[in-house]
């Protein structure tokens, strides 16, 4: 369709009844990407640099906008815990017929996909987890730097523009800022204006890191040593109580690994999903 700020796919209709929009590309072997939280996130934004060279390796991608995001149902009156997020994937997975598949998830992504490796184990052939949430208390996110200019500037009385969040982008999620464009930046600050506040108001995601050590696929992790969002405790925590992950500490790196490193990220995920 026309006057779309990101390519609009399909759409699932949910046995809880909400409807959820993916892209659904290529064939083989699915994996499935979930993207982080924020102010016009969607699957699209956060892996457009990723995905394709995945479809191009001869795999089949779904790339989901998470309930509350993108093109995605976003109820206004209703909680955004953890659950409901696990449910929605899940139950998109179920309803294009995907029974087994990799996981990729990026910050909320990464917490969604821990949830539905505990919960729903025989799904998945392999994890990837790049910065993910879920691995601490909530307060010990806000403490962060870059929570805190979020907050700042996304709370401030100061309209909200696309130049403005192009510059947060590049100040807080990134080291380098030339791997954030403008394009990006027009596309979540269109997105943001579908969006409506309550999910990031009433989003909760637990600490699972007492349950990780009953993930037992293989698993990857990718975390930038720049990372002003989340605590650089998540890094032990995910290598000491994953049995089977191998996790890769990237330098000169923030929050976005599959975008500030999109050409070492694309090789290490096709690498571990050819071999493991």
């Amino acid at each position: 369709m026309t006057n779309k700020p990101v390519p609009e796919g399909q759409y699932a209709t949910l046995p809880n009844g909400h409807t959820i929009h993916y892209l659904d590309q290529g064939s083989g072997t699915t994996v499935v990407f979930l993207h982080g939280s924020g102010s016009g996130a969607c699957g699209h934004s956060n892996f457009k640099g990723n995905y394709p060279a995945l479809v191009e390796a001869g795999y089949r991608v779904i790339v989901q906008d998470l309930i509350g995001y993108g093109y995605s149902d976003k109820p206004d009156d209703i909680d955004y815990p953890l659950e409901l997020f696990v449910q929605c994937v899940k139950q998109t997975l179920d309803t294009i017929g995907v029974t087994r598949c990799t996981l990729v998830g990026n910050s909320l992504g990464g917490a969604v996909a821990i949830g539905l490796a505990l919960k729903h184990p025989e799904i998945l052939d392999r994890l990837v987890l790049l910065a993910p949430g879920g691995v601490e208390e909530q307060a010990d996110y806000f403490k962060m730097p870059g929570m805190a200019e979020m907050k700042e500037v996304f709370t401030s009385p100061e309209p909200m523009t696309a130049s403005r969040m192009l510059d947060f982008f590049r100040t807080v999620f990134t080291v380098n800022p030339d791997c954030v464009d403008e394009q990006l930046a027009n596309e979540r600050h269109a997105l943001m204006q579908l969006q409506n506040p309550r999910v990031m108001q009433s989003m909760r995601v637990p600490d699972m890191t007492a349950d990780l050590h009953r993930i037992s696929c293989p698993a990857l992790g990718f975390w930038g040593m720049q990372d002003q969002l989340m605590p650089e405790t998540g890094i032990l925590k995910l290598a000491r109580n994953i049995p089977k992950l191998r996790m890769i500490v990237v330098p000169q790196c923030g929050h976005w690994v599959m975008i500030e490193h999109r050409d070492l990220f694309n090789r290490m995920l096709l690498d571990f999903l050819a071999h493991g």
